[in-house]
């Protein structure tokens, strides 16, 4: 075999050696992407639950989302109900919330209490508002506001407010965010918007209970 004809060979074989191992890291990490990806969706759904996941690790949460979460859906729109140890009738339901901020779009879950009216918990897992100001709609001490605030009442959503900080007032209205008012009025609305369509849903699952 002539010395070229080898070299070529040879730098072909690795080539071909570099591409299948990268091939197979590639498809690894996707897996492990995903696998991720799974996770902190199920992660968000326990938090939003009411549940406080801030010591919990990941075979517990997981083992969290198992025992008590189960996935539901009515028509079109995805929903999730809790059910509590020794009981087969969910005590919580929480249904996903997308809408626009100032930059992004702000994707979370919300749940509602078995009265399917007031706020069990709430939490944002994804978008792209500025650090230390719209971002701060993942902190705990915005997040932990709506807890029993009121999303329906007489079979409606209500006029949800995000108000100026200091300004809340009523049992349908949260603290804003300093210098993020635009983030907070996203939050607002979109909180508003996916309320009103998941009002015929819980108000048949009130129905079925008379």
């Amino acid at each position: 075999m002539r010395e070229d004809t080898r070299t070529i060979l040879f730098a072909a074989i690795v080539c071909i050696t570099c591409s299948l191992l990268l091939s197979g890291t590639a498809a690894g990490l996707k897996s492990l992407q995903e696998a991720n990806k799974e996770f902190d969706v199920k992660r968000n759904i326990v938090k939003a639950f009411g549940i406080d996941i801030g010591e919990m690790k990941r075979p517990e949460i997981e083992s969290t989302f198992k025992k008590h979460v189960t996935e539901e859906t009515t028509g079109e729109l995805p929903i999730y109900t809790w059910t509590d140890d020794g009981t087969e009738t969910p005590s919580k339901y929480a249904f996903p919330i997308s809408g626009k901020g100032l930059w992004s779009t702000l994707y979370g879950y919300l749940s509602l209490n078995a009265d399917l009216e007031t706020i069990a918990g709430i939490s944002f897992y994804k978008h792209g508002e500025t650090p230390g100001l719209g971002a701060e709609i993942e902190k705990d001490w915005f997040l932990s506001q709506f807890t029993g605030k009121r999303l329906y009442a007489d079979g409606a959503s209500t006029e949800f407010v995000v108000a100026k900080p200091g300004y809340a007032q009523g049992d349908s209205a949260v603290d804003g965010i300093s210098g993020a008012t635009l983030t907070g009025k996203g939050v607002e609305a979109l909180l508003r918007k996916d309320a009103t369509a998941y009002a015929e849903y819980f108000n048949s699952i009130k129905g079925n209970r008379e």
